[in-house]
């Protein structure tokens, strides 16, 4: 079989949003159902702005999935857009593909801190509209439904993903102390997905419900001043085996394969996996996890690598943190230029959020399930699921039997 990859396509203000899956097995089981539930989380969180009431994501399959199940080729999925279905007068106009849209006034004003100008210098364009609506995050909700696919493939092996969220702006945890218990403790019980279903109960996915309170006051007046928050969440995946990824080739880390997937987020500036932050101005002794044996097992007896060591899942759950920006569309406005004056001026509005880290997390759960399933596959291998878990059987029992 081929490596697994995904590709989306589509404009936030387009008709809709097309993905691709490839790589699937055969025989893993896949509903719409499953997909639509993750999407749905997506919208979670205190703090979003106007398309949250817009946008009922309900996935379509045209092709990979037979009776619930892959057939080992490409798995085809759409979205519509609700914005381009509500608007018919505007957005038909604006995102025509055919060239009949008409006159359409272009946006020559970038905002700081979004991909708007960037773009425009790389693609050449006169107008910032085909950048605002590529790079948008609306983009992450195909990647949700094509990365469940992933994560219905791990939930196979007891491999599970959960998250919540660490801090919003200036409110939320002081230090990892404080949740880390607290999340091991649920994870041992009761698996990382436990993690997301208790966060999901808060306005913003924190599992502490006075910071969540905090964090509402802190976004409500924050809103009122016209500006934007970010924030921190960790992601959490347990029951991953030891030996995924390698320290043999860059390319095949784990960590680095993983800081990819989050980075590649928009909005997302940082990764930390593990105490990476704090282990970087602490003394070796009080940063590496001491090993114990414990039947055919050898875990540690801290967690502070986030499970991975040199590049190579060991056993351990895997503990890794995004560092989101705050949302650079601004009710307050910024400084700009005007691209077709030169002359200074205020940024104009598009329709935002507050602050989105709480659906950040989800999003990330999703891309984390596809690298762990992609170092997954890579390991065992498998034309079929049921091949697949023979396979990684046969290589469990020869890691305990090496032992």
């Amino acid at each position: 079989m081929g490596a697994l990859r995904y590709l989306t396509a589509g404009e936030s203000h387009g008709e809709a949003l097309i993905g691709i899956v490839e790589g699937m097995p055969a025989g893993v089981p896949v509903t719409v159902r499953e997909i639509n539930d993750q999407l749905a989380r997506r919208w979670l969180g205190f703090g979003r702005g106007g398309r949250a009431k817009i946008e009922r994501d309900r996935v379509h399959l045209y092709s990979g999935v037979r009776f619930s199940r892959t057939i080992a080729g490409p798995v085809a999925l759409k979205l519509i857009n609700a914005a381009y279905k509500r608007d018919r007068a505007k957005w038909p106009q604006v995102m025509a593909v055919d060239g009949t849209g008409g006159e359409v006034s272009p946006i020559t004003l970038p905002r700081p801190g979004h991909a708007d100008l960037a773009g425009v210098q790389k693609y050449g364009f006169d107008d910032i509209r085909p950048v605002i609506d590529r790079a948008s995050a609306r983009e992450t909700a195909m990647r949700v439904a094509c990365c469940t696919l992933a994560r219905l493939l791990l939930k196979q092996f007891g491999i599970e993903i959960g998250s919540h969220v660490v801090r919003i702006g200036h409110v939320g945890f002081s230090t990892s102390d404080a949740w880390r218990q607290m999340v091991d403790d649920i994870i041992e019980e009761s698996g990382a997905e436990a993690v997301s279903k208790l966060a999901d109960k808060s306005a913003a996915r924190m599992l502490d419900l006075t910071l969540t309170m905090e964090c509402k006051d802190h976004i409500r007046a924050t809103k009122r001043q016209g500006d934007s928050l970010g924030g921190i969440y960790e992601v959490v995946v347990s029951g991953v085996p030891a030996g995924l990824g390698s320290y043999v080739h860059w390319e095949h880390r784990l960590d680095g394969r993983l800081a990819q997937a989050v980075l590649s987020i928009q909005g997302q500036k940082a990764v930390e996996i593990g105490d990476g932050f704090r282990g970087a101005s602490t003394p070796g002794s009080s940063v590496h996890d001491p090993i114990r044996k414990e039947g055919d097992r050898y875990p540690r007896v801290t967690n502070r690598a986030g499970g991975i060591e040199g590049g190579i899942s060991n056993g351990m759950p895997i503990i890794l943190r995004g560092y989101m920006k705050p949302i650079p569309t601004l009710i307050r406005p910024l400084g700009t230029v005007d691209l077709a004056t030169g002359e200074a001026q205020p940024t104009r509005y598009e329709r935002s959020d507050v602050t989105s880290v709480p659906a950040a997390a989800t999003v990330a759960e999703a891309t984390v399930a596809f690298a762990i399933a992609s170092a997954f596959l890579h390991k065992f291998g498998g034309d079929s699921l049921e091949e697949l878990k023979a396979q990684y059987e046969a290589s469990q029992a020869r890691m305990r039997d090496t032992g």
